[in-house]
């Protein structure tokens, strides 16, 4: 393997020449202005009031005395002092044997790639060092990652492959992650290259063109069908590889870069990655073909990242432009929430009115009421303002950020309705105090463009919805968002139209929108910089929980801070809306990448193309085998032999009796231990102990090797979504044998739990604060029943219940006041102390009813066991304190290095093999293969089904439950495959509608429960669940010609949202005709056809501004 290239070295941002605070005090005070006064001090009479002003308490690392007003840096000004230094990092990944035969002269050493032959592509610029050894390595014929900040320049590479691709009359495919970013990304390389196509699903240009454009899905399935145009290709460019760790999609980028030919290189663009080395690794063992790895942690334009205390004031400086992390400045925050907490903002009002989505009539809990039919558009009156409060906060930053002339900026909110509900407070709310009025006031004066500018935005604006019906140019959601653009602030998210989202980028690249408030979705893509990012928030919710923002997320969103060549550094800002501690601050912000892993999955899909396949080389076992997730795991093996040698060392170490006595006694309790887990696992079985876990019942907790002890359960709640253990506080050790024996349905339960904990101390020393509701900011830790600690509300896996008391206690009804949580304590310490020698459990037998033999024999088993060991020597001297715990040391340690072993022995590939027997059979049960495996007509059809769940398309089409649909019904039974979004106001299924409805649900209860007959791990209420009538009515109408108005009228969902499910659709009734062709059914080829072009009129199929 090759090593780092000799004459590049990292070196990182900071690290070329260290400062002083009197010499970083002039760059820093130059960002911004900075305070009157000091932290914590009063401002003279003549200083603006920090009230009205938030930028007199704009603080800088060490010179919080500078004179309020001064400007930074001017855009493209050079940065004062000496700029950061352009690292690279290279390395490469070679298979066994491999000699280079290339000149080195021309090419350089595989080690040390440099490239001094004549260019495909010419530049205006100087390419950076990272940038010149990708170019080597293209020129070398070989693969490459290029690892680059966000607008660091990978575009560059990319477009270099795609130029040697047309000099050697080579074929190339670009791939992206989502079809509006192949949009974006064929505008792009047009511009730039003659000869350029587009696939996508929805659009079909130039299909035979030298460079094609394709999302990776359109790869995936060509590979599958051996298309012919494969042939010709010698590179495929992956934008946004690091999209393979997502855990619906990755798998398509694992198989994709499994089934390309031995002899396409590759170009893999990813935002910094910590395992880049591991994954070319992973392409060198595949392809066995050198693959290269080109890193750099160099911005062009360097970023100050600074926090403004949400409800607070002023902005305070956390990391400077060398990367360093300003403590002082984190203390004068932590101090600034102390004064501001009673006074902190709640939560944000709805947006009344705004892009279509204006709630009339009744005012709802959080002001989310909506008036009836009337509500759309803001036809309707005003919903009431529920919770409110808070513009002020946003008002400081953007007024901050203007008087600074920190423009553009983008303003990322995790929630698409705040996105709307913060433009709208850069507009037109109401507000009733009149310190709030006279703020938007203020803010109307905040006009962010030109009269000029402003007329070319209405130009831009009308020549874009010119390509609408007129009926669709006039619905609310377009023409109200043009008086917003015109005045510079904009709006970018996926629930807004396309067409509209379109043409918010091309202002916002044009610099026509100074202010955009935008969901994450907008860091990734084209180059969309602007000189400041503002987040709203520091957690998210990713559909299991509410969790910080990853280091890595906000590496990719504040990357898009700081354009290059014009502004001489990038401004962050950070509303912190809770108590942040350092460490976290420090992780956020500072925190390492996360690594590539893979989310490698099976998938009926593919293993009905595998089989189908007529070559043998890809069988389904041969992409299991050379997975990512499976060189992943044969990576870890070594380590995991190393630690079971570590661990079996400190075993023999530890003396507690003779060596016979010691096994005997180890082997006794293992095996007691072992059926205690059984017991467990069969008692923790949802349909035998949720009737019993009632609010007020007592359980024992026991995380690991952490015991909890006894808590009072709160609520027992359902998880969304499986497979990860972050959307717990509490979740079973690798270590737990109970865990592990546990049942998978299990883990599909979380019992909200109230227990003592201590307070948390990180290294650092510092305890952690709380966050409303009771529940601690960082993971708890456990306190004995007598300890000093408090309760708090912790998410418990149904798994690390340890056992199920016979006591319930009375709770209060609100347990946010602490007051009310110690109560509960008092009660809990009272009950212990009446039963001294242990609280009553729940007899499983007596109790709980469970009268099985098997569960009675493990019981009598048990009993027998308890008994051995109660005669056992050891036994009798473990009160020998001493003794016991060297005893139990040792145990532990011999347990870990057991279960090690196991993983060792157990390799996914056995594990990935159990799964396939299990969907093998399902697929035999379903009829798509035979008992041999060669798939039938079934099988054939459902191939060619990706967009819904091909089973029960498939299901449905063979009984000739479309048969008796006509080609309108068949539209909206269609829409239920798709995922939607849930709607506030599900409409009961039309009785036109509800037989058809109910068949789909019936077939989705038969193909549940034959997974699960078959072991497959799927909860049936779930899966039938997800197949939802929310948008039913709204295509069943629009197929029958309704106008878009009227439709999006009957439901909540956003605009943006229906239009991308009609457009998913299509592709589905597209693959739908395709399945009845496979199976030889003309009518329904000709009803589907109908039901397609049904649907594909007006606005929903409007072309991209980007392929006009």
């Amino acid at each position: 393997m090759g090593g780092p290239s000799a004459n590049t070295k990292r070196k990182r941002d900071g690290e070329a020449e260290p400062h002083n605070d009197g010499e970083s005090a002039a760059s820093e005070s130059n960002a911004a202005a900075a305070a009157e006064r000091s932290a914590g001090q009063e401002p003279p009479p003549s200083a603006p009031n920090p009230e009205s002003n938030p930028q007199s308490n704009l603080e800088s690392d060490s010179n919080p005395g500078a004179k309020p007003g001064a400007k930074p840096a001017a855009p493209g000004e050079p940065l004062p002092g000496k700029q950061a230094e352009k690292t690279c990092v290279h390395d490469v990944a070679l298979p066994p044997g491999f000699t280079s035969a290339l000149d080195q002269s021309v090419h350089g050493t595989i080690d040390s790639p440099v490239y001094k032959g004549p260019m495909a592509k010419s530049y205006p610029f100087e390419l950076d060092p990272f940038q010149a050894t990708s170019v080597a390595c293209l020129e070398r014929r070989e693969s490459v990652l290029v690892a680059a900040h966000t607008s660091a320049g990978k575009t560059a590479v990319a477009e270099y492959a795609i130029a040697m691709a047309f000099r050697d009359k080579q074929r190339v495919i670009y791939t992206s992650p989502l079809k509006a970013l192949s949009n974006q990304k064929y505008r792009e390389l047009s511009e730039e290259f003659s000869d350029v196509g587009l696939m996508t699903g929805d659009v079909t240009i130039s299909p035979n063109a030298a460079c094609v454009v394709m999302t990776t899905e359109i790869l995936r399935s060509m590979l599958y069908r051996g298309s012919e145009a494969l042939r010709e290709v010698a590179w495929v460019i992956f934008d946004e590889i690091h999209y393979m760790r997502d855990r619906e999609r990755g798998v398509v980028w694992e198989e994709s870069i499994i089934f390309l030919p031995p002899d396409v290189k590759m170009v893999f663009l990813s935002a910094t990655l910590s395992n880049a080395r591991e994954f070319v690794e992973w392409i060198t063992y595949l392809h066995k073909q050198p693959c290269h790895v080109v890193y750099t942690d160099y911005r062009p334009t360097p970023l100050q990242h600074f926090a403004f205390p949400y409800g607070g004031d002023g902005l305070y400086l956390m990391v400077n432009e060398q990367g360093k992390f300003i403590e002082k400045n984190f203390n004068r925050l932590a101090k600034s929430f102390a004064k501001a907490k009673e006074a902190a903002a709640e939560a944000i009002p709805e947006a009344a009115g705004f892009a279509g989505r204006g709630r009339g009539g009744r005012g709802g809990r959080d002001g989310r009421g909506r008036g009836g039919r009337g509500g759309r558009g803001g036809r309707g009156g005003d919903g009431g303002r529920g919770g409110g409060g808070g513009p002020s906060d946003i008002y400081k930053i953007v007024k901050t950020c203007s008087e600074l002339d920190f423009h553009p900026m983008i303003v990322f909110s995790f929630r698409r309705r705040e996105c709307e509900a913060y433009a709208m407070q850069l507009s037109k709310l109401d507000f009733n105090s009149e310190e709030e009025s006279k703020m938007v006031k203020e803010l109307r004066k905040l006009d962010f463009n030109s009269e000029e500018e402003s007329k070319m935005v209405k130009e831009v604006f009308n020549n874009a919805i010119s390509v609408l019906p007129s009926e669709d140019q006039d619905l609310p959601a377009v023409r109200q968002m043009l008086p917003l653009l015109q005045r510079g602030v904009g709006v970018h998210h996926s629930g807004l139209l396309p067409i509209l989202k379109e043409l918010i980028e091309i202002l916002f690249q044009e610099g026509l929108i100074k202010v955009l408030f935008a969901t994450e979705t907008f860091a990734m893509g084209l180059n969309m910089p602007a000189r400041t990012v503002v987040f709203t928030a520091t957690h998210k919710w990713d559909g299991e929980a509410n969790r910080p923002m990853h280091s890595g997320e906000y590496i990719q969103m504040s990357g898009r801070a700081g354009r290059r060549g014009k502004d001489s550094k990038g401004i962050v800002i950070v509303m912190v809306n809770e108590e942040m501690t350092m460490e976290a601050c420090k992780e956020m912000m500072l925190g390492k990448p996360a690594p590539l892993e893979s989310s490698f999955r099976l998938t009926y899909y593919a293993l009905l193309n595998l089989m189908a396949r007529a070559e043998g080389q890809f069988n389904t076992e041969h992409v299991i085998a050379h997975s990512f997730h499976q060189f992943q795991h044969d990576r870890q093996v070594p380590e995991v032999e190393k630690r079971i040698k570590e661990l079996q060392a400190e075993a023999d170490a530890l003396e507690a009796g003779t060596e016979d006595e010691i096994r005997g006694y180890h082997t006794l309790r293992l095996s007691l231990a072992e059926k205690e887990s059984r017991l467990k696992a069969e008692i923790l079985r949802p349909d035998r102990c949720l009737h019993f876990l009632q609010p007020g019942r007592l359980i024992r907790v026991v995380d690991g090797l952490d015991d909890w002890g006894w808590g009072v359960i709160v609520n027992v709640m359902k998880q969304m979504s499986r497979g990860d253990p972050s959307s717990a506080l509490i979740t079973p050790s690798p270590t737990a044998s109970a865990a592990a024996a546990a049942p998978l349905s299990c883990t599909s339960y979380l019992v909200d739990t109230l227990l003592l904990c201590t307070p948390v101390e990180k290294e650092s020393g510092g305890h952690d604060k709380e966050k409303e509701g009771g529940t601690p900011a960082l993971v708890p830790r456990p306190c004995p029943l007598d300890g000093d600690g408090e309760m708090h509300v912790i998410p418990v896996k149904l798994a690390a219940v340890s056992r199920i008391g016979a006591l319930r206690i009375a709770l209060p009804t609100d347990l946010r006041p602490k007051e009310a949580r110690e109560a509960v304590l008092v009660t809990l310490r009272d009950v212990t102390k009446r039963f001294p020698d242990g609280l009553p459990i729940l007899d499983p037998v007596e109790d709980m009813g469970i009268h099985d033999d098997s569960f009675l024999a493990l019981v009598d088993s048990i009993d027998k066991e308890e008994q051995q060991l109660s005669k056992h020597p050891l036994f009798k001297a473990e009160t020998a304190e001493q003794k016991l715990e060297l005893l139990k040391r040792r145990g532990q340690l011999l347990a870990e290095a057991q279960r090690l072993k196991m993983k060792t022995r157990e390799s996914q590939l056995n594990l990935f093999k159990s799964e396939l027997r299990n969907r093998s059979r399902v697929l035999k049960r379903l009829g798509h293969i035979d008992a041999d495996g060669v798939v039938q007509l079934k099988g054939r059809a459902a191939c060619v089904v990706t967009t819904g769940d091909e089973l029960l398309v498939t299901e449905l089409m063979l009984e000739g439950a479309f048969n008796g649909m006509d080609h309108h019904q068949l539209v909206a039974v269609a829409s239920c495959f798709l995922p939607s979004e849930k709607s506030n106001e599900e409409q009961p299924v039309s009785a036109e509608l509800k037989p058809h409805f109910n068949t789909l649900r019936e077939a989705a209860q038969h193909i549940a429960q034959v997974q699960i007959e078959e072991k497959i791990e799927l909860d049936e209420e779930e899966y039938v669940d997800q197949f939802r009538p929310t948008l039913m009515h709204v295509f069943y109408q629009w197929s029958k010609g309704e106008s878009f108005g009227k439709v999006i009228d009957s439901t909540d969902v956003f605009e943006g949202t229906i239009v991308r499910v009609a457009r998913r659709l299509d592709e589905l009734l597209n693959e739908m005709k395709l399945a009845a062709q496979a199976i030889g059914e003309q009518a329904l080829v000709e009803k589907f056809s109908k039901a397609s072009e049904s649907i594909r009129r007006g606005i929903m199929f409007a072309n991209s501004l980007y392929v006009e």
